[in-house]
């Protein structure tokens, strides 16, 4: 028979482990669900989802097809979640880039490839080849990318107008752009800090040689237009002389 003190001293110890038994409950549920959202953009994005079966992606999440019901309700709930929470990972991460920072604009681009690159490229095949919901998904992050580059690349973007600025776009969406990623850290190997200083040099040269073509179309430089009128007043003494003679 435990005495007063003894029972009050277990029941506030028992008092202090439901809290962290709460938490650790908690954790192991967000854990379990972020696997099986994981396996559901996997298979999904690997064109699959029509036949892989509620206990596959059960045993790649290492969870029973209860448990997962229990999560997500059915299959399209389950999928309905992971590209929601997916879409809303990718753009927190890819809008956190500071406007017209180039250095940090091209770190935050191939922070992204890395986690997610080869599931883009897969996603990207699908406006060609995919049936319509797939071709509207890809068309959705092709978007999403030429957005943000407006975001990330607004502030010399604002500084040109008309065709200039609607080629700085375009090549600044090429330079940026999956495939670009993959051709250097793929099909030639570059490492990673290769990658990020090629891509920043290549941007870096195009943003300084676009300014420099705006700024030089609009007025003829000072020497050239002094020299041709030079010439000019010499052809023009030349040609009176010649007359007088």
């Amino acid at each position: 028979m435990l005495t007063p003190d003894e029972q009050l001293i277990r029941l506030t110890a028992e008092i202090g482990r439901r809290p962290y038994r709460q938490v650790a409950r908690a954790e192991a549920q967000q854990r379990t669900r972020e696997a099986l959202l994981d396996a559901a953009v996997e298979e999904f994005t690997r064109g699959q989802w029509e036949k892989v079966s509620l206990q596959d992606l059960a045993s790649r999440a290492k969870v029973t097809k209860q448990t997962l019901l229990r999560h997500f309700g059915s299959k399209d709930g389950l999928l309905m979640q992971a590209l929601a929470s997916s879409a809303a990972e990718a753009l927190e991460q890819r809008w956190s880039a500071h406007p017209g920072d180039v250095e940090g604009a091209v770190e935050n681009v191939l922070d992204h490839y890395e986690a997610w690159g080869e599931r883009s490229l897969r996603v990207g095949a699908w406006l060609e080849s995919g049936p319509p919901p797939l071709a509207n998904l890809s068309q959705m992050a092709r978007q999403m990318h030429y957005s943000w580059i407006e975001h990330a690349f607004g502030p010399q973007l604002d500084t040109r107008h008309g065709a200039e600025r609607v080629r700085c776009r375009a090549a600044l969406i090429a330079l940026c752009d999956v495939h670009t990623w993959w051709l250097l850290s793929h099909d030639l190997g570059f490492e990673r800090a290769e990658v990020r200083a090629t891509i920043t040099t290549a941007i870096e040269r195009l943003l300084a040689e676009e300014g420099e073509v705006g700024g030089g179309s609009e007025e003829p430089p000072p020497s050239r237009k002094g020299k041709t009128q030079g010439s000019g007043r010499q052809n023009t003494q030349r040609s009176a002389e010649e007359t007088v003679g």
